[in-house]
């Protein structure tokens, strides 16, 4: 389904004002390409997740429920400890982005254009 007339010049304008705002884009790009994941953990992980998979074919071939069971969880484990995050804090929000109620000019833009957007379409029903 096309765009209308008015949809092509928003989506213009949100292109022009994304290029501009370079400290948004540099924002994006340094939360994408941050290494989030540890190399230990990976490592750990890994040979964790081996072990488990030894001891899961292990209980499975001598017919030992119980140890192929445990062979799964120590499998499970390792995969879990591999794709943990580095530290084991938790992020909230993105790196250099302002704490508390402030809105950066791009932000505050779009949301002034979204609900004029809406007092237009409710004022021309």
């Amino acid at each position: 389904m096309p765009l209308s007339e008015h949809e092509q010049r928003l989506l213009e304008q949100l292109e022009k004002q994304l290029h501009e705002d370079h400290r948004f884009a540099s924002t994006m790009k340094s939360a994408s390409t941050a290494g989030n994941y540890s190399t230990r953990n990976l490592a750990l992980g890994a040979l964790t997740g081996i072990v488990g998979l030894g001891v899961l074919i292990y209980g499975v071939s001598s017919q030992l429920i119980l140890i192929g069971v445990l062979g799964f969880i120590v499998m499970f484990a390792g995969v879990y400890l591999a794709l943990s995050r580095r530290g084991g804090t938790k992020k909230t929000g993105l790196p250099g982005a302002p704490k508390g109620p402030q809105k950066s000019g791009f932000m505050s833009d779009l949301e002034n254009k979204w609900e004029q957007r809406k007092r237009d379409e409710h004022g021309s029903s």
